[in-house]
């Protein structure tokens, strides 16, 4: 792609006093002419390539606007490069690959070992235990169709299972609480649409393309909504969940009882969902108060119970 050989070029000057025009075609197996509307199109985006004839002549960045590799300090680079491992576990592609190879090629040789050891201090796997088999290549398949505009169909189920055919205009990919979610201009709907691609089947890329429309990037962060409709319930819970528990309150949350138990306040909302997070804990969680959720926990118990007697 133009793209990628224009990026290249500007890293070869940025890391060479001078380089000629034969040799940059060589390296990118293209003619010389080439080179030279690349080198015009990179002087048009404000970067300044001097040229200079004869022998030893060549194209280079002009003097002020070199960058030094020690622009960048070791915590710069170590944070550069662990965003980058971090992603290539979850989103793959050359693209991901060669910039981890020039963000390396600012690392001076004296500074390699250090940087390498502060970008290793902390690790992050994004990548999924167990799971939906089909989001790893959907990702792959909307990365591709966000990069080319182009169009998308699959079939799209609600959260109660009913399923419905959509044709989208994908616009963003999105990353919360360990679930991918993408956002795109829906023609069933005929609005912005965030999806889910674990509900998401039979994915396909369209060979129609689309241009790009100005969107509103999705509302993300409930947090100070939650906090107004939670309310405070007290739960016994066993020391084997205390790990799971505190994935949804603070320790200062926690009293001992006794020694295998704890006294939880815990943040809860009346809804399928957090009656479900409570049953998840399984034996090892009762509700104490309020009575009305208390009772409200035995009644689904006993609609389950009834399920199987059944």
């Amino acid at each position: 792609m133009k793209v990628d050989r224009l990026v290249s070029i500007i890293m070869i000057l940025l890391d060479k006093e001078r380089i000629g025009a034969q040799e940059l075609a060589d390296i990118f197996e293209v003619s010389p002419r080439t080179i030279y509307r690349d080198i015009d199109t990179i002087n048009m985006a404000g970067i300044p390539v001097c040229s200079t004839s004869g022998v030893g002549g060549g194209f280079e960045i002009m003097q002020k606007y070199k960058i030094d590799r020690k622009f960048f300090s070791t915590a710069d680079l170590s944070a550069i490069l662990m965003g980058l491992s971090s992603l290539s576990n979850i989103i793959r592609g050359s693209e991901l690959v060669n910039a981890l190879a020039k963000v390396k090629s600012f690392i001076p040789a004296d500074r390699a070992k250090d940087i390498e050891l502060k970008a290793n201090q902390i690790y992050i796997d994004l990548s999924l235990w167990i799971g939906n088999r089909n989001v790893q290549p959907y990702l792959e398949i909307i990365k591709t169709a966000l990069q080319e505009s182009k169009l998308i169909s699959f079939e799209y189920a609600d959260r109660y299972g009913n399923k419905t055919a959509r044709a989208v205009e994908p616009c963003q990919l999105v990353l919360k609480s360990s679930h991918w979610y993408f956002q795109g201009y829906c023609y069933k709907r005929n609005d912005f649409r965030l999806f889910r691609l674990s509900r998401i089947s039979n994915l396909q890329m369209k060979d129609e393309s689309f241009t790009p429309r100005d969107y509103q990037k999705p509302q993300l962060d409930f947090s100070d909504i939650l906090e107004s409709m939670q309310t405070k319930i007290k739960i016994r819970i066993h020391k084997s969940v205390m790990d799971r528990v505190l994935d949804y309150c603070t320790y200062e949350h926690f009293s001992p009882d006794g020694n295998e138990h704890y006294i939880v306040c815990f943040p809860f909302i009346e809804n399928d969902y957090y009656y479900n997070i409570l049953f998840s804990f399984g034996d090892k969680c009762e509700c104490l108060e309020p009575l009305h959720i208390r009772t409200e926990m035995k009644r689904r118990i006993h609609d389950i119970a009834t399920l199987y007697e059944n």
